[in-house]
């Protein structure tokens, strides 16, 4: 008989061993060697077996050894030392507590930091032992906590606790993906629900059509210092549908995305309000969003200024926009979160529609009113964009690539100007870095992994040293790929004498190149398959033998992902290569560790540009792996010729037939005559001198790059403490600023259609009669019909440099034209002079753009006005 309900009961320990909860309780943990050297000494090999899970561990531990380790004073003392390092990291001042007490007077012009952070995510990858993620968005999640937390950064996070996580993967007997939802019970998982003063659990709702309403409880998880609030549908008051909400991540139909998401934006602001009236937290000044996903939460922040503060829609948006950072994360329009606008009229309109935040306005929001959009859909990243004052990409091509797939919502605005920057993403050392290769780096450099420029010091690791960790490192993966290949036959249909071959399968001697990640087709899982005789000869190498180990899982909706997978898997199968070349189902955080540890190389051969960042190959490269990757994401601003390889790129290739073949070739190229050549040059010692020094430069030249700390870091500085400002400039008297802000926008933009640049006209140039020299300058004069406006409103400004063949300025500079004279017919001349800093071809241009303190960024309203466009200008000058 199956049972109908499934549900976990917690062990009560003995009072001696109460400091254990507190330890489990708290997920630094997942991150921190020496608890996990303590829960694995509670029992060693139920640790293993329970996958390194201490929730399941005191689950499953025996009484009498629970009863055991109370009366054992060597293990009490070192619980209750492992307890106070844990209460002395939660509580003494870290690095952002440094800038609050420096600011502002030791940070002259940065403004002081914000008291707190708000962080909202749809998945995160936090431990194995919490599945609640799906691949690079929510591990990339998980790492920013952890960094915050080891930094002091004031973030409080809000989630969903999906009952069923993303989905377990296997194999059927033919190679294809199966799934399943194994139900997690939260009381199986660190975490406890948010109680109210008087314990009563909170609760928090959402409108629905028809009047309903759909209810969500409030899990919490410590991650170190950050909290986590992670939403639960699945409680009594909603109805069988309803507490499905959060059954699955990226589960379901449009409806029920949708659903998910506003209970994701709105619900969770409704969540924080009440975690911090409940603790006592600062309420956040900063909001940041990760991907579209949680778009609605600024809504609901209107909703709130617009209900309580007496605020007009357009104000409450000019405040909500200041304290926002919408971070974006897809460089191809298939991943954006795209709705039916009838199902967002469906949802807020009719019944559901709130008095202030009226459903005309949230459908102009998300609508894609640019060349090339869809009225009948709403996009959640371009509602996340017009939503924030600040917005990023997560490498620097990805921030160009973004300008350029967004440049539509910023009007007449060229590429370059277009208000979307880039911080690149990066990785959380003590979470993905061996505890072998932290151990070596920092006895060379105590400070290496504490402080990223200590990683420099690589460079002095003993070669020998360096091989022996590289060794171990590689043969853990084996051992551990080679438990994993017999399950998955043995689930597939093997018997026990058809999977003996498991057991010898992959050598620790051998060259071994990692390739895992999600399964989208432009990720190219099989492009190492494009010749499978040259992959087999390259595998079976009498010298130089290759094996190559993969992970990976496809959405369960994408069957094309699905048949790239089975094609790998079957290519696997053969009994000639399989030894030498493994899939391994069930991609997770555990398995990640492994493999990229173990890896010597790191492969990725995404279609550029389409890959945004790809953090695997910065965990990777920290471990003393080179990677093998299409210069795309992270890989293409930070590789330099020996640090890996970049494999040559046809992207300009229009068949794509032809740019798989030759960007194949290029791969197995690089693989036989350089990466398995220099792997398998040994000297007199048995050492790859010239491998190792490729591998000493990696870790000293990306140490200080990739590192998770590095990327918060840069957040705090470059977003969450100028958006703080910029948030309290708005609220500052009763909302001043929100108001003059909204006012001024609304006074610009009914005029902006009359404000026009007539004439422009340069000469005079102090070089003389034989034209422009360099060193010189170069007077610029215009005449602007400013339609009303006052000269304050605009900035008149002349961009100027060198330009291509087709007259296009390259990296322009810009140059502020002051007014000349009165205003006359409502027209005012400007001039100004242009340096000729450079010699060869030069070009200038003239616009006019709305201009106004509170403003982040000049193409923030997206209007601009710009000259017609002859052949050359009013006095026939060309420009």
């Amino acid at each position: 008989m199956r049972a109908i309900r499934r549900f976990t009961v917690r062990t009560v320990l003995p009072e001696p061993l109460r400091p254990l909860e507190e330890l489990i309780l708290n997920l630094r943990w997942s991150w921190h060697h020496e608890t996990r050297d303590l829960f694995r000494s509670v029992d060693p090999a139920r640790w293993e077996a329970v996958g390194r899970d201490p929730v399941r561990l005191l689950g499953e531990v025996s009484p009498d050894r629970l009863e055991q380790l109370a009366a054992d004073r060597r293990f009490l003392r070192r619980l209750e030392d492992t307890a106070e390092d844990l209460r002395e990291y939660l509580t003494a001042p870290r690095w952002y507590q440094s800038l609050t007490e420096s600011a502002p007077a030791r940070r002259p012009g940065r403004g002081r930091p914000a008291e707190a952070i708000a962080y909202f995510s749809p998945e995160y990858g936090i431990t194995a032992a919490l599945p609640q993620y799906s691949g690079g968005l929510g591990i990339l999640a998980g790492d920013h906590l952890k960094a915050a937390s080891d930094l002091g950064v004031p973030i409080i996070a809000v989630g969903l606790l999906y009952r069923h996580g993303y989905f377990a993967q296997s194999l059927s007997r033919d190679g294809g993906q199966l799934e399943r939802y194994p139900s997690i019970d939260p009381d199986g998982l660190p975490l406890t629900l948010l109680r109210d003063a008087g314990g009563t659990p909170v609760r928090v709702a959402i409108g629905l059509p028809q009047g309903r309403r759909l209810h969500a409880q409030v899990w919490l998880a410590r991650v170190g210092r950050v909290p986590q609030l992670l939403l639960d549908s699945d409680v009594e008051g909603n109805d069988q549908a309803g507490r499905g909400i959060t059954d699955r991540l990226y589960g379901g139909g449009g409806d029920h995305r949708l659903l998910q998401e506003m209970l994701l934006g709105i619900g969770g602001v409704r969540a924080i309000r009440a975690y911090c009236r409940i603790t006592g937290h600062p309420a956040p000044e900063v909001f940041h969003t990760n991907e579209g996903h949680a778009g609605f939460l600024g809504l609901e922040r209107i909703r709130e200024l617009v209900s309580q503060e007496g605020l007009s829609f357009d104000e409450a948006l000019e405040a909500v926009r200041a304290g926002t950072v919408f971070t974006t994360h897809t460089p191809v329009p298939a991943g954006i979160d795209r709705f039916p606008r009838e199902l967002i009229e469906r949802h807020f309109g009719g019944a559901a529609e709130s008095r202030d935040v009226p459903l005309e306005r949230v459908l102009d929001l998300g609508a894609e009113t640019y060349p090339g959009g869809d009225p009948a859909v709403f996009n959640m990243a371009v509602m996340g964009m017009r939503l924030a004052q600040r917005v990023n990409g997560v490498s620097e091509l990805h921030g160009r690539v973004s300008r350029e797939m967004f440049g539509g919502l910023w009007g007449g605005f060229d590429t370059a100007d277009v208000p979307i920057g880039s911080i690149t993403n990066g990785v959380h050392t003590r979470t993905w870095v061996a505890r072998e290769v932290l151990d070596l780096v920092a006895r060379e450099a105590p400070s290496a992994v504490e402080s990223g420029q200590g990683w420099r010091r690589a460079h002095d690791l003993p070669d020998t040293d360096l091989w022996r960790v590289r060794r171990d490192l590689r043969e853990r993966l084996v051992v551990e790929a080679r438990r994993r290949l017999r399950e998955s036959w043995l689930q597939r249909g093997a018997s026990e004498a058809e999977v003996a071959w498991t057991a010898a399968a992959l050598d620790p001697d051998v060259l071994t190149i990692g390739f895992a990640r999600r399964v989208p087709s432009y990720k190219r899982l099989t492009l190492m398959l494009r010749d499978p005789d040259r992959l087999r000869a390259i595998l079976l190498h009498p010298e130089r033998p290759v094996q190559i180990v993969i992970a990976g899982k496809a959405h369960p909706a994408d069957e094309g992902g699905k048949r790239l997978i089975q094609e790998i898997v079957r290519f696997a199968d053969r009994e000639d290569v399989r030894h030498r070349i493994v899939f391994l189902p069930d991609y997770d955080m555990a398995l990640a560790r492994f493999l990229v540890q173990g890896c010597d190389v790191w492969m990725n051969n995404p279609l550029r540009p389409l890959e945004a960042c790809g953090t695997s190959g910065m965990k990777a490269a920290l471990n003393g792996a080179l990677n093998l990757s299409v210069r795309d994401g992270w890989w293409d601003e930070w590789y330099d010729g020996r640090n890996g390889w970049a494999i040559p790129s046809a992207d300009g290739l229009a068949d794509p037939d032809r740019r798989d073949d030759l960007e194949a070739a290029a791969l197995y190229e690089l693989i036989e005559e350089q990466v398995a050549v220099l792997f398998y040059d040994r000297d007199s010692a048995g050492l790859p001198r010239r491998w190792l020094e490729m591998v000493k430069h990696t870790i000293a030249a990306l140490g200080p790059k990739v590192p998770a700390s590095r990327m918060v870091r840069d957040y705090v500085t470059d977003l969450y403490t100028p958006a703080a400002a910029a948030s309290r400039a708005m609220s500052a008297d009763g909302y001043a600023g929100a108001r003059e802000l909204a006012a001024w926008k609304q006074r610009v933009a009914k005029a902006w259609p009359g404000v026009a640049v007539e004439h422009v006209e340069s000469g005079g140039e102090d070089g003389g009669e034989d034209g422009p020299r360099l060193g010189g300058r170069l007077p610029v004069r215009v005449v602007v019909h400013l339609a009303g406006l006052d000269p304050s409103d605009v900035a008149v400004e002349v961009a100027h440099g060198r330009v291509d063949e087709s007259d296009a300025l390259i990296d322009p500079e810009y140059l502020q034209l002051s007014p000349v004279g009165s205003i006359e017919n409502d027209r005012l001349r400007y001039a100004g002079e242009v340096p000729l800093r450079r010699s060869g071809v030069f070009g200038y241009g003239v616009r006019v753009v709305p201009r106004h303190r509170l403003l982040a960024h000049r193409a923030e309203t997206g209007l601009i006005a710009l000259p017609p466009a002859p052949h050359g200008s009013a006095d026939g000058t060309p420009h």
